[in-house]
């Protein structure tokens, strides 16, 4: 069958290309915006890609058309698609069909910490001999790929709350029907789809009567929000985790050196090199959904002491002039905060750390939670934001920081502000859930160019 894919260079719908060419479909697809992983993992993949949407792509005559969420209607080609009556399907209708039927689904669901979660549990059940199929939406270090077909019959899924598709306005995870779902958290984002909290806890709500009877939920404890999302009906067993108490699953210890209690009783230890608290509940999320799944905990454990991390979450780039860089895919104030206090706990609050940051998501382009920018960067030194392309005041927003905050609106001018602030010893973290136009190589490049006194005068 050949598929043709609209929006396929999203992560998810490149992982959708990826699982259709290794199910035997040949697969090609059409973008508007290309940038790195998913244009490498595609170029690798020897996938064609056609640039933009144009109608005349009719003439390829796939026997279907997969189209992804960001297409919507007035695009060129979807509506050359519907006027001619071909079939076309979504993403997640298209991988409930012809990837997840007859296999045990572990999805992981919540507002933070999907992407890791999900690369932490596919890893354990690869390391436990398991080979299960994945859908990431990011790139692991171990796997060096978002998708993978796997054997039956495990496969992991991070499972995301976004919309289907233009004729499909249910969350995506709504399709996959899971035996293990974990749900990590939940609070407000995604300001261009939902109006509010309660019609997400809706869509999550949607998600738990899926599971089956026998299934299982994993669930951060202490969450209000999901908390009601239970209250509202749960027909699956339920274990809780990152619990203060001894009724759940928790941990003792530091963030890169902890031990793994269940109800109390020690089950394993984690030595790792990941930073923050959030990672250190991901794990726990992530060994007790694979428990489900037959892995014992001391063997996960053992898993995620290997654990390499997942591209693009608190991620090295590289130091130059004795300056670090990191990249972070945070973009929500709740993940900014969690970010640099992650890392401020790894490095043990030695240097400055430097958060440099986009306010790109559709819910901080719309400003609906910019008022919570300014409490998310207080555990920065200095932030210094991109103010391009914003329909509102990124300066007058970050004005309770003070002088602890900048803005710009050239990301040129940007780059040249940072270099002179930085000195030997500090963090630059950036945070963009976008390309940031390659703002880490521009840093790193000018960091190297600085002249030696220049780094030591700073």
């Amino acid at each position: 069958m050949h598929i043709h894919i609209l929006g396929i260079c999203g992560t998810f719908m490149g992982g959708i290309a990826a699982l259709a060419q290794a199910s035997g479909h040949r697969v090609t697809g059409c973008d508007a915006h290309v940038y790195p992983p998913m244009s490498e993992q595609l170029d690798q993949l020897g996938i064609q890609l056609i640039e933009g949407y144009g109608a005349d792509q009719l003439a390829l005559q796939p026997d279907l058309w997969v189209i992804g969420n960001a297409v919507s209607r007035g695009n060129p080609l979807l509506e050359a698609i519907l006027d001619a009556g071909q079939p076309y399907t979504s993403g997640p209708q298209w991988l409930a069909e012809h990837v997840l039927a007859g296999r045990w689904v572990l999805a992981v669901a919540g507002t933070h910490g999907k992407t890791t979660t999900t690369s932490m549990l596919a890893w354990i059940l690869n390391y436990a001999g398991l080979k299960p199929g994945f859908l990431i939406g990011g790139v692991p270090v171990d796997f060096g790929e978002t998708a993978r077909l796997g054997e039956a019959p495990y496969f992991v899924v991070e499972a995301d709350e976004y919309d289907t598709a233009f004729s499909d306005k249910r969350s995506k995870f709504v399709h996959y029907r899971p035996r293990t779902a974990v749900l990590n958290n939940l609070e407000y984002d995604h300001a261009d789809i939902f109006p509010d909290l309660a019609a997400i806890e809706t869509q999550f709500h949607h998600l738990v009567r899926t599971v089956p009877s026998r299934g299982k939920l994993l669930v951060q404890a202490g969450c209000a929000a999901l908390d009601r999302v239970l209250a509202r009906g749960c027909w699956s067993m339920v274990e809780h985790f990152d619990a203060a108490t001894q009724q759940g699953w928790s941990a003792e210890g530091d963030e890169q050196n902890f031990h793994v209690l269940w109800r109390g009783q020690h089950q394993g230890e984690v030595r790792w090199r990941l930073m923050g608290a959030h990672n250190r509940a991901n794990a726990l999320a992530a060994l007790a959904a694979a428990r489900h799944a037959g892995v014992p905990v001391e063997l996960g454990c053992e898993a995620l002491s290997a654990f390499a991390g997942v591209k693009r979450r608190m991620e090295w780039r590289g130091e130059a002039g004795g300056v670090a860089v990191y990249d972070d895919f945070a973009h929500h104030p709740t993940a900014m905060a969690t970010t640099i206090a992650g890392l401020r706990h790894g490095t043990h609050g030695q240097g400055r750390i430097l958060a440099v940051f986009e306010p790109r998501s559709n819910t901080m382009k719309l400003g609906t939670i910019k008022s919570r920018l300014p409490d998310a960067l207080q555990g920065a030194d200095l932030s210094l934001g991109y103010s391009g392309g914003l329909d509102w005041n990124l300066a007058e927003t970050l004005a309770p920081l003070g002088a602890r905050a900048r803005t710009h609106d050239d990301l040129d001018v940007l780059v040249a502000d940072v270099v002179r602030e930085a000195q030997p010893g500090d963090h630059i973290l950036v945070m963009s859930n976008g390309g940031f136009g390659g703002v880490h190589a521009k840093l790193l490049h000018a960091l190297q160019k600085r002249p030696t006194s220049q780094a030591s005068m700073t």
